[in-house]
């Protein structure tokens, strides 16, 4: 039987690898690393020991978040996919079809935003379109592509994970789960856990990038000589990145569910909402993989910035395959079939309304 189109969300791996994959356009022997599950960057080989890192996704923008919130979490959703190759983001071109209802004044906030927190991560606008259209409509308002220009040999993807090395885990579980249900909602947090609480909550939110973390943990070195992968966990949580993780680089994984940090915030508002943490969606953290020599350094690197991280785990053989040890009782790794967040947030969203 043919696999279906989703009702919401990403195409399968199944709809990826037989309508897409198979069609590609024209090949080109300097694509180093081309469209891959699991994968979010392309790569060029540019010549002259320069490579081209290039990562494309929507322009989700929320206008009840606030116009700064949103201009910051545009860009950063955009930039860190590009981060996870190890490579700074440098360029950026945005395709912007905005709705009918946006006013001058609303448009020049939120550009604002997003022209600081390009700025701040290095980045320059390239090139662009921006037009009002009939039929567009918030959250998605256009596309971006981002891209960044360095070493080839400073580079990693998720597919260069290999045995030996150890799993690192930033930040913790459902990270944008949280955020988000923290700052749509914060009256539900407040009436169950407190004014206080529900301000912390609401700080996640300026958790969801893993820009900073993809570029400090690379300062320990890459590859033979530190990290080795980096996935940033979106869809389908932790347990999701670590799956896509191992089965990029065809490899095997042990994790230890105890190590993950799952935030004393983050874990009220997901029962709040009762959600899984560790299968919701997690923009802001880092899983990546590195050479064990490396691993303290890292961890060490991380922390003076500020951000934390744990060991949770180790590459294995493929053969061994992907375990979860929970109270010293190991389980099949699996990728979530279904995000727990998006039914949750809607639920919550009509029950508001």
């Amino acid at each position: 039987m043919k696999p279906q189109m989703p009702e919401i969300g990403k195409v399968s791996p199944d709809i990826f690898e037989q309508i897409i994959l198979p069609r590609l356009g024209r090949r080109h022997p300097e694509i180093l690393v081309g469209p891959r599950h699991g994968v979010d960057v392309g790569i060029v080989d540019l010549g002259n020991g320069q490579v081209m890192v290039t990562t494309t996704d929507p322009i989700f923008v929320v206008p009840p978040y606030g116009w700064e919130r949103s201009g910051w979490f545009a860009v950063h959703i955009l930039a860190s996919d590009a981060a996870t190759s190890g490579i700074r983001p440098r360029y950026i071109t945005m395709d912007l079809n905005l709705p009918l209802s946006m006013t001058r004044e609303e448009f020049e906030a939120l550009w604002a935003a997003m022209h600081r927190e390009c700025d701040k991560i290095g980045m320059a606008v390239l090139s662009g379109h921006t037009g009002r259209y009939q039929g567009c409509e918030y959250p998605m308002i256009g596309g971006a592509t981002v891209i960044g220009i360095g070493p080839k040999d400073r580079y990693v993807t998720p597919a260069m994970a290999r045995p030996g090395d150890v799993v690192i885990v930033t930040k913790g579980a459902a990270i944008e789960a949280a955020g988000l249900f923290a700052v749509t909602f914060p009256r539900r947090v407040a009436e169950r856990y407190g004014e206080k609480a529900a301000r912390e909550a609401e700080e996640i939110f300026w958790q969801m990038s893993i820009v900073e973390d993809a570029l400090t943990a690379v300062e320990a070195g890459v590859r033979e000589d530190g990290v080795t992968s980096m996935h940033d966990a979106t869809e389908c949580g932790v347990w999701g990145g670590l799956f896509e993780v191992a089965q990029a680089s065809g490899v095997g994984m042990t994790v230890d569910k105890e190590k993950i940090i799952v935030q004393d915030a983050v874990r009220k508002v997901c029962d709040l909402f009762g959600i899984d943490p560790y299968s919701s969606i997690s923009e802001g953290t880092l899983i990546l993989t590195c050479r064990p020599h490396k691993a303290q350094e890292v961890i060490r690197r991380l922390g003076d910035k500020g951000i934390p991280a744990t060991m949770v785990g180790e590459i294995v053989e493929s053969q061994n395959g992907m375990r979860v040890f929970e109270q010293g009782i190991a389980h099949e790794l699996k990728h979530p079939e279904v995000d727990p967040f998006w039914a949750a947030f809607g639920k919550a969203a009509s029950q508001a309304g």
